[in-house]
């Protein structure tokens, strides 16, 4: 994923700035507790379409 274009996307929730875990393919959100996943380069940024972080992932 362009990492420029990480500068500039949000969470479309809370508007706060996204974290990239390469790992799993995911935009985390710690502000909402999701991870939006990243398809084919192309970060899926529906509420619908991501998954809930676990109590360890919100951990700082």
């Amino acid at each position: 994923m362009d990492l420029k274009l990480l500068d500039i996307l949000v969470c479309p929730l809370t508007h706060t700035p996204l974290h990239l875990n390469e790992a799993r393919t995911e935009l985390i959100s710690k502000a909402a507790g999701l991870a939006f996943p990243i398809r084919e380069g192309i970060p899926v940024m529906l509420e619908s379409e991501a998954r809930t972080l676990t109590a360890d992932e919100r951990l700082p």
